[in-house]
């Protein structure tokens, strides 16, 4: 792929947002931090490709070899007038953008306690080796903080049902595209320009969906600091959009709330679930891996050599084979009880 030359003396005039203004004369660090397969590296080669058009130095160190679907991956983008080191130092994080909740909270101490930002979907890939009792609604090994409990260690935060904004705009990869419009917000650089990066780097076929996603996150951020602040100044009782919903009294001018909608849960773990596999039969490519490795040996390929639940009653929702398929043919649903005898007779939520 073709990249733009530029020399460090082309830096142009433009700067970073006034939060970060303080900042320019060093590097400005953006660690961006989630699982394999969410499309980690992309945003950090796109941020990187931006930079360097726009003649910083830039430095950009990853980890993700031994990382497959699943695994953690994470990424440490610097630019500036010079750059010396690759690697963010503890701390010293500008932004974090995080594609996975547990992932952002395990980062977390590299983020600048007084003045980083930190991006963050909401999204919750609980690894199967998580449930170490795999009876449906024991407790799982995962990380219970709520983004309430996150927002007294972070002097901005925003939590984003990312992949839910995606999914309806048809498109649940596209989540990551989302985040890079949120995280545009907080540099300053054009929304053309980021567009431009973006279309250099997603498939050609998808370049049209992630182009709106990079508009719907970035029109989610302006939209959540809007609402903040007219809210305090009215002296309301809550802070309320379309997607937050917080005490004003623990809102900031300037310091947005931080909230999570329970959407991307799929289920309360200590409530009773059913399980459902939603497979589309022209994703598969017979490679058989969920059937090999699953645990409850509840799957099967059929006759046209595409995977298939075949004994129910087994499933226990592990969503391992969800995790290792490697063309997203599977996709694992935990429905409460109630919601599903509702759904099967027909009864509206």
């Amino acid at each position: 792929m073709n990249r733009p030359t530029a020399s460090s003396g082309s830096i142009e005039s433009a700067r970073l947002r006034p939060a970060a203004a303080a900042r320019a004369r060093g590097p400005m660090n953006v660690l961006i931090v989630g699982v394999g397969g969410q499309g980690v590296i992309m945003v950090s080669k796109a941020l990187a490709w931006l930079a360097q058009s726009k003649g910083y130095q830039v430095k950009q160190s990853e980890v993700h070899g031994m990382a497959k679907r699943g695994g953690t991956v994470f990424s440490h983008v610097r630019f500036g007038p010079q750059v010396w080191s690759p690697t963010i130092p503890q701390g010293e994080a500008d932004i974090l953008v995080a594609l996975e909740w547990a992932e952002g909270l395990r980062w977390l101490s590299f983020l600048k306690p007084d003045s980083g930002i930190f991006i963050c979907d909401t999204k919750r890939i609980v690894p199967p080796f998580a449930c170490l009792n795999r009876r449906p609604g024991a407790p799982l090994r995962y990380s219970r903080e709520t983004p309430a409990e996150v927002r007294a260690h972070v002097a901005e935060g925003y939590a984003i049902d990312a992949t839910r904004m995606a999914e309806e705009l048809g498109n649940e990869r596209a989540a990551n595209v989302v985040l890079i419009g949120a995280l545009s917000t907080a540099l300053d650089f054009p929304a053309e320009d980021w567009e431009k990066a973006l279309s250099a780097f997603v498939p050609k076929k998808t370049i049209s969906v992630n182009l709106d996603a990079f508009r719907v996150g970035r029109n989610w951020i302006t939209e959540a600091r809007g609402a903040d602040t007219v809210t305090e100044a009215r002296g309301a009782d809550t802070v309320t959009n379309a997607r937050t919903a917080l005490p004003a009294a623990e809102a900031r001018v300037g310091v947005p709330a931080i909230e999570a909608p329970a959407a991307n849960i799929p289920a309360p773990v200590e409530s009773p679930y059913s399980v459902r596999l939603e497979i589309t039969p022209q994703w598969c490519k017979s490679c058989d891996i969920c059937v090999k490795l699953c645990p409850e040996r509840c799957l099967r390929l059929n006759q046209e050599r595409v995977v298939e639940l075949a004994q129910p009653d087994k499933c226990t929702g592990c969503r391992l084979c969800e995790l290792l398929c490697p063309d997203f043919a599977i996709k694992v649903h935990l429905d409460a009880v109630g919601d599903t005898v509702a759904t099967a007779r027909g009864i509206a939520p």
